[in-house]
């Protein structure tokens, strides 16, 4: 079963629609670093990030880490650990994990632009939490904490996340 997730905001998951909050512009397989798109196509999920002070540890299949205060991961094309898991400190940019709001107490990796790496088509794409008000993310997708739970409980190996481009 995947989880299908629509340009309007709707996400389809084992006959379940949830809402989610998506990339400020939309859904395209046109992505770039820093744009604010979400990309199209299929994904899996690689691994899953926890705030273990905030959250208990979700269930599910999925690799599952504690983020630490020294976690995060790096946004630099220039970079070689471009759209990879990095500790801090370090120089060039990066997405802090371990974040004062809540929206990244739960995070999943979403398998895009990692095999290979293509410095600049985007980095730090996941399924996170959602604000309240569900505000656009930078590229990402996000959950309520009770759906994105449901998800990852229910996820299977063949579970893919596939982000269309059309509402069909």
């Amino acid at each position: 079963m995947n989880l299908v997730i629509k340009p309007n905001g709707q996400s389809h998951w084992n006959n379940i629609t949830f809402r989610c909050a998506l990339g400020a512009g939309g859904i395209s397989y046109n992505k770039k670093e820093g744009d604010g798109i979400t990309p199209a196509g299929k994904f899996a999920l690689r691994q899953v990030f926890f705030r273990s002070d905030r959250i208990s540890a979700p269930r599910t299949i999925l690799p599952i880490t504690c983020i630490k205060k020294t976690d995060a991961w790096c946004d630099c094309p220039e970079s070689k650990q471009y759209n990879k898991l990095i500790t801090l400190p370090i120089s060039g940019g990066y997405e802090t994990l371990w974040r004062t709001d809540a929206i990244y107490d739960l995070i999943a990796v979403v398998g895009y632009n990692d095999q290979p790496v293509i410095p600049g088509n985007g980095s730090a794409i996941f399924v996170h939490l959602a604000t309240p008000s569900f505000s656009n993310t930078k590229g990402c997708v996000a959950f309520s904490k009770s759906a994105l739970s449901k998800i990852l409980e229910e996820w299977t190996e063949k579970s893919m996340v596939e982000l269309m481009v059309c509402d069909n």
